[in-house]
Formats: C-alpha cells, sequence, structure tokens
C-alpha cells in the first residue's frame, strides 16, 4: 500500500485545500512569467541555460527599471509618458556631450541624470500645482524632450558612446564563482529593485504613495503633502528612466528611436505587476518580474515568428484588459 492510500480522504482533502491556499497567494506573474518561460525555453532550448537567462537578463533589465519607476507615478493615480523620450534624450544626448572622448563619459551620465531630475520636476510641478492631468503634461512633455533632442543633435544621432559608457549596459564582471560571467546591467537592475523595494514597501513614502492613489482628498485631510509627494514620484520615474536609458544605450548603440514605445511598454508591465492603473495598489518586486515577463513575451513572438505590429496589439490588449478589470472591480465596490 503506497503512502498516499495511507492518508485518509479528510487529511487529503485538507492538505490539497492547504497548498490550494498557498498558492492562491503567490501572486499571478510570477506564474505567468514561469509560464512564459517555459514556453521560450521549449521553443529555444538555449535560452534555459544559465548563461541563456543571465542575457535574457540583461536585455530585460532597462524596460523592468523603467516599470519600476512608472509604478511610482501610476500608484499615485497619474501617467509618465515622457519615458521614453527620455531613454531617447539620455541615448544621443550622451554621444554629443562625450563627443568621441572617454573622459567625458561619466560627466555626460551626470549631466543627463540633472536633466532628467529637472524634467521630473517639472511634469511633477505641473501635475500637482496647474491640475494639468499627468497624462496631458507628459504627452506633451514626450513630444518636448522628443523634439528638443532632436534639434540639439540636429536630427541624427552624432558621435559614439564610448566603452566605459557603455560598460553599464553590455558589460561583464568576469570568473565569478558559479556563473562565470555575469552582467553589468544585472547587477544595476538588482541594486534599484533592492532599493526601491525599501523605498516603496518600507518608508512613509511608498505608503503615503499609495493613499494618494487610492484617495488623494482623504490622504490630504489626514495630513499627507500630497503635492510634494507626486513631484517625488515623477522625480523617481525620471531617474530611472535616465538610468534605463544608459543600460539601453550601452546595449544598442545609439539612435534616435532608441526609446520609442517604451512608455507604453512600461504602464505594460506595471499592469502585468499586478498594479492597479487608478492608483493605490503595487508592489515593486511583482511590476519588475513584470517587465521581465512582458520582454519574455516579446522573446516568445520573435520566435513564432511573429512581427512587431503583434506586439503593439498584446500590449493593447494588456491595457484595455486591466482598465476594465479595475473599472468592473470598483462597480463590485461601490
Amino acid at each position: 500500500m503506497t503512502t498516499l492510500e495511507k492518508i485518509p480522504s479528510r487529511q487529503m482533502t485538507g492538505i490539497l485545500v492547504t497548498i490550494w491556499k498557498r498558492v492562491k497567494k503567490i501572486p499571478p506573474v510570477y506564474l505567468i512569467f514561469l509560464v512564459i518561460i517555459i514556453g521560450v525555453s521549449y521553443l529555444n532550448p538555449n535560452f534555459a541555460t544559465l548563461n541563456g537567462m543571465l542575457l535574457f537578463l540583461r536585455r530585460a533589465s532597462p524596460l523592468a527599471i523603467l516599470a519600476i519607476g512608472q509604478l511610482f507615478v501610476v500608484a499615485s493615480g497619474g501617467f509618465d509618458l515622457s519615458q521614453g523620450s527620455l531613454v531617447t534624450l539620455t541615448v544621443i544626448g550622451s554621444a554629443l556631450i562625450i563627443y568621441n572622448n572617454e573622459e567625458n563619459s561619466y560627466i555626460a551620465i551626470m549631466i543627463l541624470l540633472g536633466i532628467g531630475i529637472i524634467i521630473g520636476l517639472v511634469n511633477g510641478v505641473v501635475v500637482s500645482y496647474l491640475k494639468v492631468p499627468s497624462l496631458i503634461a507628459t504627452l506633451g512633455m514626450l513630444l518636448l524632450v522628443k523634439g528638443g533632442g532632436l534639434y540639439w543633435t540636429g536630427g541624427a544621432p552624432k558621435g559614439y558612446l564610448t566603452e566605459n559608457w557603455r560598460y553599464f549596459g553590455r558589460g561583464f564582471i568576469e570568473n565569478v564563482p558559479v556563473f562565470g560571467r555575469f552582467p553589468v546591467a544585472v547587477i544595476v537592475f538588482l541594486i534599484v529593485v533592492v532599493i526601491m523595494t525599501i523605498l516603496f514597501h518600507k518608508t512613509n513614502l511608498g505608503k503615503q504613495i499609495l493613499a494618494i492613489g487610492d484617495n488623494p482628498r482623504a490622504s490630504q485631510l489626514s495630513g499627507v503633502k500630497v503635492k510634494l509627494i507626486r513631484i517625488i514620484a515623477f522625480l523617481i520615474s525620471a531617474f530611472l528612466s535616465v538610468v534605463a536609458g544608459v543600460m539601453i544605450g550601452g546595449y544598442g548603440g545609439t539612435s534616435i528611436l532608441a526609446g520609442e514605445g517604451l512608455e507604453m511598454q512600461s504602464v505594460s508591465a506595471v499592469v502585468i505587476g499586478g498594479a492597479l492603473l487608478l492608483g493605490g495598489k503595487g508592489s515593486v518586486p511583482e511590476v519588475a518580474i513584470g517587465g521581465l515577463t512582458l520582454e519574455a513575451i516579446f522573446s516568445l513572438l520573435n520566435l513564432l515568428g511573429l512581427p512587431k505590429p503583434y506586439r503593439d496589439a498584446v500590449q493593447g490588449l494588456i491595457i484595455i484588459g486591466a482598465v476594465a478589470y479595475a473599472a468592473i472591480t470598483s462597480k463590485r465596490r461601490d
């Protein structure tokens, strides 16, 4: 007689119920990510190797970082559509500042981080003090940054990104135990995840952001500085957009299309990560996995031989589904 046969039916039922309850507590994004990874690995066995996974993480890390920045704004009840144009500005602007001189690389990064902070500050002030909807304000900033960046560079990238600048996107740390070569981009990603998880989940800032997204009026009456918190959310989003821009430029080189469509991808990743587009709910680790999941979906579509328009369609379905789900949930609460 097997061990399972010795267990009474009621006890077996209890065990299964307990297991099911624990499974239900696992955020759906982790299970979705696992299923997509299995699908990609089936179509491309090299993907399932340690080196294959590290290379995937290197490629997907910038999108996950953008999604984390977007989370801070979305959780507060807004959107940041200027992320993609800021990534493009980072790439083409850095190439111009560096001017083919490696000594200017870190200066270029610092200058672009400063520009990113200014852009985030302007977004936050316009939304918080001028009461312009974030969708409109950041859409205007998208066009302003994109147009300004192209005017600055003359409509095309000038110069190239030096090796020490590109190290953050495609560099490796050699002779790492177990891994052998470990991508620098993955290290940057892990550092961002840890810092932003602490900031969002372990400090009052994260609690206040979620409170504002859930009910800004009640938050204000309870003493939360709503305007200041929203500005900080946009600052974080802009700062991480520049960080992602450095990694994207390091991986792919200079291009005026470097950040094309990334703002929508980051919103889609936030949705996959379980955050509500209406604000008030979100998790940094889950959104980070959401970014990796979206990149894995793109890999799966490529392996299936489906063209880029399918990627756009998938993102559209994700966003529409999330908005519909939020609306249905809201009606049930009412």
